[in-house]
């Protein structure tokens, strides 16, 4: 998704793009758009050229007073309901049409953003195309409909203004030429300063966010208060208001230079051109008469505004398709491994197989020739010291990357094969970094799972994971809302009890294969203890397999793998690998010297 520099023809399709988008997310809206748009350029003409101009004809004649009042009634009644409309339109059917097309554009934007891979999420250069598709997308979309049919309908204005004015004096029309420069040339020059100045402010604006984010969600609290992390926030939100200064200060002199030669040709020009010109004639020339003036000025002034706001819906209308491109470039952005990627449904499970399977994030292999195979009913641990991969082959088995090199295989097919939500649901899995979501006890454990008798299914995988009884201390049990942040009466759990939260959604989700990732990281010893217990049950009826930096937990494994660095060092049941006497034994009898005094606790309460 790179951001190159666009042509004008990727503009305009761009624009396009976001009106197919409008229409199609608010019908009701792009129609009103059009009969508006429409409305205020007939009144501008009509006003200007065709209604002025009856009002001297009529006096030129000596028409009845009464002739001419009718007249100017029936104008203003018509004009009046005219307004009336577009007062309803501005007040009530907009506001609720943007809040539908608001509602539908993110509904897209977020379906999206789940459906791309996990990578683009570690992408610095995909984030910030995503912020700038998400930043005020709708309203770039409902400018975008009010622009296009602007130029569309003050384009006719135009023609239809510069028709009357050729039919009084064919030399004035060379006046038109000014706004044209104004708009067209400076116009667009000042557009290009402030894009590239909005550009260079993507990222410090990210930062801000980001330290604003921070300073109200609670997770953040603890550390600024202990520690000095409100003072790095500061300096990084300084840093990046700073920066953002300096970006505007770039482009503060060149803008406001080109903004003066904008407005002068805009407006000073033609306004005073026009009047020098229109006295000239009727004082010295003799060439035209005094109503003749009149009606050429008024044009003159209505053509003027037609244009300024011709060509200033020109602008706007490329300087939004600039803008939607990173919208467009988002939702067209064709996803390695999507979300809703079909393909064959998996039988029931057999086997899970690790073909000479190579990774990397970056440039340096994360993972290398891995090979190993995961049979039904096994007991599977990975252990290895921080760094060695484990994590990763959880990563790659649930396809949330892809591997480099190699295959991955389940019942002997690869996994790329199978329908991916289909292949997922065969695994449930609590992942280290897990997270608590601000709603009910109750959904995060089901994670909007249906099931026939879901308060005993939540009850019973929050008693293996050791945090029923806390739950039920709760005022509204497992109705209660987790955290404070929507609801003054949600609770706070523990950094422990909330791991136990999200280690009972692996318990609660009937899949055949069940992943813990370090489960119990933030445990004391004895519910580490009994919660390993539990997960050894699920072993009678599920295929096991977790990552543990325990290896005392890992004893009763079919098998045990040994990673080191992203190759597979050791390989075989634990008392395989302590009778090899090799690093897995290195490493137990450290541990073992280490937790003796806790292994002795944990016999004593067993």
């Amino acid at each position: 998704m790179k951001n190159n520099k666009l042509t004008v023809k990727e503009t305009i399709i761009n624009a396009f793009y976001a009106l197919r988008l409008g229409k199609t997310f608010s019908g009701k809206l792009f129609a009103n758009t059009i009969f508006i748009t429409a409305l205020n350029y007939f009144e501008w003409v009509f006003f200007s050229s065709v209604f002025l101009k009856k009002i001297i004809e009529y006096l030129d004649k000596g028409e009845h007073y009464s002739t001419i009042l009718i007249y100017i009634g029936v104008c203003a009644l018509i004009i009046g309901s005219f307004n009336f409309y577009k007062i309803q339109f501005k007040n009530v059917t907009q506001p609720i049409e943007k809040a539908r097309l608001f509602g539908k554009l993110y509904h897209k934007l977020f379906d999206k953003a789940k459906n791309v891979e996990l990578s683009c999420y570690e992408s610095p250069e995909f984030y910030n195309r995503y912020t700038m598709a998400m930043d005020g997308a709708d309203e770039r979309i409902a400018d975008t409909m009010k622009r296009f049919w602007g130029i569309i309908f003050g384009t006719i204005a135009t023609g239809a203004v510069f028709f009357l004015m050729y039919s009084i004096d064919k030399f004035a029309v060379l006046f038109i030429i000014s706004p044209l420069i104004g708009n067209f040339v400076f116009g667009s020059i000042k557009n290009k300063f402030e894009y590239k100045r909005y550009k260079e402010q993507v990222a410090g604006n990210k930062t801000m966010n980001y330290v604003s984010r921070a300073m109200y969600l609670p997770d953040y609290a603890k550390e600024m208060r202990l520690f000095n992390s409100y003072n790095i926030l500061k300096r990084q939100y300084v840093d990046a208001t700073d920066n953002n200064v300096k970006a505007a200060s770039k482009y503060a002199f060149p803008n406001a230079f080109v903004n003066f030669w904008k407005i002068t040709f805009t407006f000073s020009v033609i306004f005073e051109g026009v009047l020098f010109y229109a006295i000239y004639r009727n004082l010295v020339s003799k060439t035209i008469s005094l109503d003749e003036l009149t009606i050429m000025t008024g044009m003159m002034v209505s053509m003027t505004w037609i244009l300024i706001g011709l060509f200033d819906d020109i602008v706007n209308f490329m300087k939004n398709g600039t803008f939607i491109n990173n919208l467009r470039g988002f939702l067209e952005y064709e996803e390695k491994i999507p979300e809703d990627y079909d393909g064959i449904v998996p039988g029931e499970f057999e086997s899970l197989e690790f073909d000479n399977v190579s990774f990397s994030y970056t440039d340096e292999e994360t993972i290398k020739n891995l090979s190993f195979t995961i049979k039904r009913g096994e007991n599977v641990a990975l252990v290895g010291h921080n760094g060695a991969g484990k994590t990763t082959i959880i990563k790659l088995l649930l396809r949330l990357y892809d591997p480099t090199e190699g295959v991955i295989r389940l019942n002997n097919i690869d996994i790329k094969e199978y329908n991916l939500h289909a292949y997922r649901e065969m695994f449930a899995t609590t992942f280290q970094d897990f997270a608590i979501m601000g709603m009910s006890v109750r959904d995060n454990v089901l994670m909007g799972r249906k099931f026939d008798d879901e308060d005993k299914i939540v009850e019973s995988a929050l008693k293996k994971a050791g945090v029923y009884d806390r739950v039920q201390k709760l005022e509204g049990g497992t109705a209660t809302v987790m955290t404070k942040e929507f609801d003054e009466n949600g609770a706070v759990f523990s950094g422990g009890e909330s791991q136990k939260l999200a280690v009972s959604r692996t318990f609660a989700k009937p899949a055949p294969i069940k992943i813990f990732d370090e489960p119990s990281s933030a445990l004391d010893p004895i519910a580490e203890y009994d919660l390993f217990n539990n997960i050894a049950s699920e072993g009678s009826d599920h295929t096991l397999l977790f990552i543990s930096h325990r290896l005392s937990s890992v004893k009763h494994c079919d098998k045990v793998f040994m990673l080191e660095k992203g190759r597979l060092v050791e390989e075989g049941s634990h008392e395989d690998l302590m009778k090899l006497d090799g690093k897995y034994a290195k490493m137990y009898r450290r541990q073992a010297n280490n937790y003796l005094a806790i292994e002795d606790a944990q016999e004593v309460q067993a």
